[in-house]
């Protein structure tokens, strides 16, 4: 059962290592990410915790987060690479759930269906994004279109999975990829490669934060997954909800969460 995040014990706060964060309506907020929870950010790395943003969104956004962002590297494409600048080598490393013989052959199978979407559901669009992506296809309902109901993404999830896609839906898009990877295998991939951490051994000292379906499998993993307030609206398809939850919503969750993890 969900339960308020002020009821999270100060032991369990306390022994917190790192916060692994979505970052669409989780980490922004209406599409923006505000000095407050950009701020939030930094106050987490200042005191030494490991900041990983975990996110469906595109390769060309995580080489630039990696980069820029006080964190300590990214996951990206809803687990198919993960990204993380060594400051040291002045080098961006990277890898990858597929080869990229593999990735550039699932390309022209990917544009069908993104195809055969934008055909059976009317306004429906490809995300903006898409152009950046290196794995998969981001169907927009609601970032640059106008909403979508309910019953027109199910159908964009439907025609994805009758094509062998998997497909997972975000706050903002239904993303569609080939293979069976996700959020969390490629976050213990990037962990245990970058950092040496054994994270079905250490689950109890990493928060997850998120807000949508998509997160549903770090949800289930994390016995201390946070969800932002925002996630309510979508506790009906999440089989194992969050742990906790925000009073507020989106980034001001966020800056809630982190203001709990440093609290004296």
């Amino acid at each position: 059962m969900t339960k308020p995040l002020v009821e999270m014990p100060r032991a369990t706060r306390a022994a917190i290592r790192g916060v692994l964060a979505d970052i669409d309506d989780t980490v922004t907020t209406e599409g923006k990410l505000t000095s407050q929870a950009y701020g939030a950010l930094e106050r987490l790395k200042r005191a030494g915790k490991l900041v990983v943003p975990i996110t469906g969104r595109p390769a060309g956004w995580c080489d630039h987060i990696a980069r820029m962002w006080p964190v300590d590297g990214v996951v990206g494409e809803n687990g198919a690479l993960w990204m993380r600048y060594d400051a040291g080598k002045r080098k961006l490393m990277r890898g990858y759930a597929a080869s990229e013989t593999e990735r550039r052959g699932n390309r022209v199978r990917l544009e069908r269906v993104a195809a055969r979407v934008l055909r059976e559901v009317p306004g429906s669009a490809l995300a903006s994004d898409q152009p950046y992506r290196e794995a998969d296809i981001a169907i927009d309902f609601c970032e640059d279109v106008p909403r979508l109901p309910r019953a027109a993404v199910d159908r964009i999830v439907e025609i994805m999975e009758s094509e062998g896609l998997t497909a997972k839906i975000s706050s903002i898009h239904v993303n569609g990829w080939i293979g069976r990877y996700d959020k969390l295998g490629m976050t213990r991939t990037f962990l245990r490669e970058a950092f040496g951490v054994d994270l079905d051994a250490e689950r109890e000292r990493y928060v997850f934060a998120g807000d949508s379906p998509n997160d549903a499998p770090m949800f289930a993993f994390f016995p201390n997954a946070v969800g932002v307030a925002n996630v309510s609206a979508f506790l009906d398809r999440i089989a194992t909800p969050p742990a906790w939850i925000t009073r507020r919503a989106a980034g001001e969750g966020f800056v809630e969460l982190v203001d709990a993890l440093l609290a004296p």
